[in-house]
C-alpha cells in the first residue's frame, strides 16, 4: 500500500535541514557505501555524490516555507468587486526512480523538491545500487521525518518500477534514466491515472572546442567532460567538435594525460579512474567500441577491459569520427571520448552537426571569443549550455533536457513545480 500522510512541508520544515546536518555527520560512511556500491572513486564520492546531496537538502529546506501563490486583477470594467488569487498545492503521493550512476546524488535531486512542497514519497533505487537509498532511511528516521513520508521501495524496473507507473493512488512520477524506458514509463502512467510525469532521460552532448580557447582549460575539462565518474554521466560529452587547426595538438595533449591516470581501487584516496557499475553495462561498452572500430573510426587509445580483478576499462579516444556512424549518434555512458573535426571557421557548419541528434540534455563550448560563445549557445538545443567549463551543475540552477532527453527540471526554484499543482481561487465582493 501506497501512504496517504499528506507532508506539512513548512510544519516540518526543520526537519530536511536536520536530516542534512545528519548526512553530513555521516558523509564518510555515506561516501564508502556509494563508492562501494558504485564505483566512484571515494574521493568524488564524498565531494559531488555525498556534497551535492548535502547541499541540495538545504537548499530546498530553505523554500519549505516561502511556496506562494499569485493575486491576479480580473474583470476590469468592475475591478474593485473581483479578486482572484492563486494557491500552490502539493500533489499528494510521489513515485521516484533512479538510477545507479549517482545513486544517493539522484535520490537529493527529486526528493528534497518533492519534500520541501509538502509531498510523501515511494523511492525505488536502482536494483544493483540500493544501499545508500536504505542508509538515507535510516537517518530520515533519526531526523524526525514522521511515519509514511518517505518510503524507499527496492527492487527491479520491471516489477516495482511498473508497478508504480501504473499505481492508481500516485500522482506524480519523477524518473532519470534511458530514454526507452522513459517512454514506457510515460506510457503506463497515461494509461494508468494520467499521473504528472517528469523524466531526465539520455543524452549525446556536444562539446564544441574552437581555435582561440584556452588550449590548458579546454583539454582539462575536455577530458573531465568524457571521464568524470568513469563517463557514468547523464550529461557527459558523448561527441566532441576540435576545430582543425588545434585538433592534432588537443587529441595529442589528451592521450599523455590519460596516461597519468590511475585505475585501481575506488576506495584508495590516491585512485583517478574507478570500476563501471556492473558487468553487463562494461559488456556493453566493449561492444560500443567493437562497433567504432567496425564502422572505421580510429581506436586510437584504450578501448580494451583492464588486465585486473573487476570490471575497469581503459579511458578510450576515437577520431575521426563521421556523422553518420553509429558512436557518433548513440550514448556510450562510458569512458569513451568520440572526437569529430570541423573546418577552421565554420561555426554554422559545426552548429548544425552539433544539434543534428534526438537527444538535448547538455552541450558546451570553449572559445575566448565571448561573441561567438554566447552565438554558439544561443543557437544550441540543449537544455544546459556550459561555456569555458563543463560539468558545473548547482543546486540553484534548473536542470533538465530538450527533446528525446526529457522534460522536467530538477534543482533550482523551477524543480518546485514539478511537485505542485495551482489552483485559482475567484471571489465576487
Amino acid at each position: 500500500m501506497v501512504s496517504e500522510v499528506m507532508f506539512c512541508s513548512l510544519t516540518y520544515c526543520g526537519r530536511p535541514v536536520r536530516l542534512a546536518d545528519l548526512m553530513e555527520e555521516h558523509q564518510e560512511e555515506l561516501a564508502t557505501i556509494e563508492s562501494i556500491d558504485s564505483g566512484a572513486v571515494y574521493t568524488l564520492a564524498l565531494k559531488t555524490h555525498v556534497g551535492m546531496s548535502i547541499q541540495t537538502f538545504r537548499y530546498f529546506a530553505g523554500w519549505c516555507d516561502k511556496i506562494q501563490g499569485k493575486t491576479i486583477p480580473i474583470n476590469q470594467a468592475r475591478p474593485n468587486r473581483n479578486l482572484t488569487f492563486t494557491k500552490r498545492e502539493p500533489l499528494g503521493v510521489c513515485a521516484i526512480v533512479i538510477p545507479w550512476n549517482y545513486p544517493l546524488m539522484m535520490l537529493a535531486w527529486k526528493s528534497a523538491a518533492c519534500l520541501a512542497t509538502g509531498n510523501t514519497l515511494v523511492l525505488k533505487p536502482a536494483q544493483v545500487t540500493p544501499l545508500t537509498a536504505l542508509k538515507f532511511a535510516e537517518l530520515s528516521v533519526k531526523a524526525g521525518i514522521p511515519k509514511g513520508v518517505i518510503n524507499i521501495l527496492p527492487g527491479s524496473g520491471g516489477m516495482v518500477g511498473q508497478r508504480l507507473s501504473d499505481h492508481p493512488d500516485i500522482r506524480k512520477l519523477g524518473f532519470t534514466g534511458s530514454t526507452p524506458i522513459g517512454k514506457q514509463i510515460m506510457k503506463s502512467c497515461a494509461l494508468s491515472n494520467l499521473k504528472k510525469v517528469s523524466l531526465e532521460l539520455g543524452g549525446k552532448s556536444p562539446l564544441i572546442i574552437f581555435s582561440d580557447c584556452d588550449m590548458d582549460k579546454a583539454v582539462r575539462m575536455g577530458m573531465g567532460s568524457v571521464f568524470f565518474n568513469k563517463g557514468e554521466n547523464c550529461i557527459a560529452a558523448g561527441r566532441l567538435f576540435v576545430e582543425e587547426s588545434i585538433h592534432d595538438e588537443f587529441i595529442s595533449r589528451v592521450v599523455k594525460e590519460i596516461k597519468k591516470m590511475k585505475i585501481g581501487d575506488p576506495l584508495d584516496r590516491s585512485t583517478d579512474h574507478g570500476p563501471q557499475n556492473h558487468r553487463a553495462h562494461l559488456e556493453k561498452l566493449l561492444e560500443y567500441c567493437e562497433m567504432g572500430v567496425k564502422e572505421g573510426a580510429i581506436l586510437l587509445y584504450g578501448g580494451k577491459q583492464v588486465d585486473r580483478p573487476g570490471f575497469f576499462m581503459e579511458p578510450t579516444v576515437f577520431t575521426d569520427v563521421e556523422d553518420h556512424m553509429f558512436i557518433a549518434k548513440e550514448e556510450s555512458f562510458g569512458p569513451i571520448m568520440v572526437v569529430s573535426k570541423f573546418k577552421d571557421g565554420d561555426v554554422d557548419g559545426v552548429l548544425q552537426r552539433a544539434n543534428d541528434s534526438e537527444y538535448g540534455l547538455a552541450s558546451g563550448v570553449f572559445t575566448r571569443d565571448i561573441n561567438k560563445a554566447m552565438y554558439v549557445s544561443e543557437r544550441l538545443e540543449a537544455g544546459t549550455v556550459f561555456i569555458n567549463t563543463y560539468n558545473k551543475t548547482d543546486v540553484a540552477s534548473p536542470f533538465g533536457g530538450f527533446k528525446q532527453s526529457g522534460f522536467g527540471k530538477d534543482l533550482g526554484e523551477d524543480a518546485l513545480l514539478e511537485y505542485l499543482r495551482t489552483k485559482s481561487v475567484t471571489v465576487e465582493y
